[in-house]
């Protein structure tokens, strides 16, 4: 079966190496089937339970997919790859709209900046890093 909107698969991981004119952020369309994670070309998706969701990962339904915004090169792939595949719940964002709504500041490094916890998009809401 084909899909023509969909992207190619990545099989050649990167890292980041500058600031992206958009990053992806999930929406509340997200169900956690997992099928945008291969498809990012830097392996900045993970499936992780965001605090205070109320299921664990062994108890259905699945939680939600997030995007380490820092290291997001905001190609578009995952998006493309939901729309075309599931359920068309990420969005691509211009950087400096997801800098105002979620108070942080994308560098060119996939690392944030100084003293900025790293954030972590799920749903359209702003995690930070508790590790």
């Amino acid at each position: 079966m084909s899909f023509p909107k969909a992207p190619d698969f990545t099989d050649n991981k990167s890292v980041k190496k500058k600031r992206p004119r958009t990053v992806a952020i999930i929406n509340d369309n997200c169900t956690g089937c997992e099928v945008c994670v291969p498809f990012c070309p830097v392996d900045c998706i993970d499936h992780q339970s965001p605090p205070g969701y109320p299921f664990s990962h062994a108890d259905p339904p699945i939680a939600p997919i997030r995007v380490r915004v820092h290291e997001c090169i905001g190609c578009g792939k995952c998006a493309k790859a939901c729309e075309a595949l599931t359920w068309n719940a990420i969005e691509m964002w211009p950087t400096e709209q997801f800098e105002t709504a979620y108070s942080a500041k994308l560098t060119d490094s996939p690392f944030p900046a100084d003293g900025e916890p790293a954030a972590f998009c799920t749903m359209d809401r702003k995690q930070e890093a508790t590790a």
